[in-house]
């Protein structure tokens, strides 16, 4: 790993922190490659239960490098980076670990494609959402589409991004998208609302993001399958036996991940 991005691990918790401030952390080619790196590096990790996605500086993530995208010679040139750089969306959707957000300052653009590719999203009040593409003729990317019309209803979806709205963290929180606003420490509020995520049996949370995140890609049929093979699955394991019999002992659960 190199300095673009930190890595720190904390009780359950894995810190990802975007690290190029002086950019207020744009995405280049080589911050998207450390990014991915880093979230395989902690999905990997098995003491760690959440993955928390942060930037440092002023803000979180001003979206693409314009200079990345200045370089673009050709359409060829053009779908290799819009490729690329929306992989670090599906892999933060397709990892098996819960991964929160934690916004300050701006999450622009691509930025706020990121946030919502996390499972949760914990913001200082006075963050800002920008959907800024409209602006320079683009449509969003990274999933952005997808992943704010599974969150606000169409005509505000539409209305958003058409006017390249920028979205406070307190309408955000108002519809939704954003799961806590605090004025205090961001740090602080992350690890209060990751309790129940390192406390709780993180293989029945693999399942239950892959549900969600799946729940239009299959047949009601095939959806029913796959669920009762998930419950199946995990009524023997050691985490379901000692809720069991930690109900009946009226104690704490202790979860092992398995």
């Amino acid at each position: 790993m190199n300095d673009l991005v930190s890595i720190h691990v904390d009780g359950h918790k894995g810190w990802l922190t975007m690290n190029r401030p002086d950019k207020l952390n744009a995405l280049s080619r080589e911050l998207v490659a450390e990014m991915k790196n880093g979230l395989d590096q902690l999905s990997e990790n098995e003491n760690v239960k959440v993955i928390v996605l942060s930037g440092e500086g002023k803000s979180f993530c001003a979206g693409g490098d314009i200079a990345s995208m200045n370089d673009i010679a050709s359409s060829s040139e053009a779908a290799k980076w819009v490729e690329y750089v929306s992989s670090l969306s599906r892999k933060i959707l397709e990892i098996d670990k819960y991964v929160v957000a934690a916004i300050h300052g701006y999450a622009a653009g691509a930025g706020f494609s990121l946030a919502l590719a996390c499972d949760f999203i914990i913001a200082k009040k006075d963050a800002k959402f920008a959907l800024s593409f409209s602006n320079i003729g683009l449509i969003p990317d990274l999933g952005l589409i997808r992943s704010l019309s599974e969150r606000v209803p169409s005509p505000i979806a539409k209305e958003w991004i058409s006017s390249s709205k920028i979205v406070t963290a307190v309408e955000a929180h108002e519809q939704g998208i954003v799961n806590r606003l605090t004025e205090g420490s961001l740090y602080d509020e992350v690890t209060d609302f990751t309790k129940f995520i390192e406390e709780g049996p993180n293989v029945v949370n693999k399942y239950v993001k892959f549900l969600i995140n799946h729940i239009d890609d299959a047949s009601l049929d095939n959806y029913f399958m796959t669920e009762n093979i998930i419950q199946t699955t995990l009524l023997q394991t050691y985490d379901h036996k000692e809720g069991v019999q930690a109900f009946f002992e009226k104690r704490k659960p202790h979860f092992q991940g398995r």
